[in-house]
Formats: C-alpha cells, structure tokens, sequence
C-alpha cells in the first residue's frame, strides 16, 4: 500500500522529468520556436537539393537568418526560396546567394555573397544572381567519364 508521500515523491519526479524533456526539446531547436525578425527577400534557383524551410542562411560564413519558405514556381520551374534577414544587416542589390554543401555528409546551406552596388535590397526584392545546388554524384561521374575517355583515346 502506497502512502501520501510517496505519492507526492512520484509525482514531483514525474514533473521533474517533463521540466527536463520541455527544456531538452526547446535546446533543441535551437530557439527555432521563436519567429525570426528581419526583413524577407527572394532567390529564384534551379535546383535546391538539400534546400528546405528552416535551413541557415549564412553570410561570411556566419549564419545571419533561415530560409522562410520554398515553392516550385509553376511558371519557370524555378524553385523560389524565401529568405528572412536580420533588419541590421543590408544586402547590396548586386549580392549573389549560392547554395553550398556543409562538407560530403553534411546538409546544405545558402550562402550569401554581398556585392558592390550602393543600393540595397528591400523588402520583398528579389536575388537575381544565384548558384543552385552541386550534385557531388554528378560531379564524380563527370570525372569518371572524362577518365574513361582518356585511357580510350590513349594507343
């Protein structure tokens, strides 16, 4: 037969362990919970593997925002990505965003590139110069093609 205190003990260690999941859980999204501020432009590519809604947008290599939203445009079969800013931070308009890989086994990422021009992107504008994502695959087998036809053009 179980007493009044031993209920109690059950019950603060039952609320102990749900205090340490919620905290372990908010950790782990990273504040990701949270909407980000800033100020949201756009970046039309052609192929975003590995591209998705909550990836880092990085400038410098400092992650400065995420990505907001990606939709397939039907129009031009582009892959049109929503990039939410920091308001601090002002993007010349001639800046490029590429997608780059975080190493072989790793995701990807959209780096930003900040161009010359002494006007800058406003809200809503759009990222002309973009780099979509490297297929590593492709890549390797290009260079395994143009070994074979090396050694086939070797006597």
């Amino acid at each position: 037969m179980t007493t009044a205190v031993e209920h109690r003990a059950e019950l603060l260690a039952g609320a102990a362990v749900l205090v340490a999941a919620a905290g372990f859980l908010a950790w782990g999204f990273g504040g990701g919970l949270a909407p980000e501020t800033g100020y949201e432009v756009r970046a039309s590519f052609p192929d975003v593997d590995g591209i998705a809604v909550g990836t880092e947008v990085r400038l410098a290599g400092v992650k400065v925002g995420r990505v907001s939203d990606v939709q397939l445009n039907p129009d031009t079969y582009m892959a049109d990505a929503r990039l939410t800013i920091p308001a601090d931070i002002a993007l010349p308009a001639d800046s490029a965003a590429l997608i780059q890989s975080d190493g072989l086994l790793g995701g990807a990422y959209i780096q930003i590139q900040p161009g010359g021009s002494p006007e800058n992107l406003a809200p809503g504008d759009e990222i002309e110069d973009v780099q979509g994502a490297v297929s590593l695959l492709a890549l390797m087998m290009k260079f395994v093609d143009s070994q074979a036809q090396d050694e086939g053009d070797q006597p």
